[in-house]
């Protein structure tokens, strides 16, 4: 996790956001951090995280949240296409 660049033209959105968009929980959206598929910012001194909607954008043309997970693939274009886990299968339940 790093501290948000200065840079304005960055577009940053809240986990409430990212989670919208997404449609996930925010257990899920934390286990993508922590598991390093997705990044978050600091905003402040505050807890709060920011996310770059870019990379909430480019996650969701990997598996769009309203689509089921994708059969081995047929096609070799969509072999190369990187897979990430449904987040029950990362996290285990006590």
């Amino acid at each position: 996790m790093s501290e948000a660049p200065a840079d304005p033209n960055d577009n940053f959105i809240d986990g409430t956001e990212a989670c919208r968009l997404l449609g996930v929980k925010p257990a899920t959206l934390y286990a993508y951090v922590s598991r390093g598929v997705l990044k978050s910012y600091k905003q402040g001194i505050k807890r709060q995280r920011l996310y770059r909607r870019d990379d909430i954008l480019k996650l969701l043309v990997v598996r769009p949240s309203d689509e089921a997970p994708a059969l081995p693939a047929q096609n070799p274009e969509d072999a190369k296409r990187p897979e990430i886990p449904a987040a029950e299968d990362w996290i285990p339940y006590f």
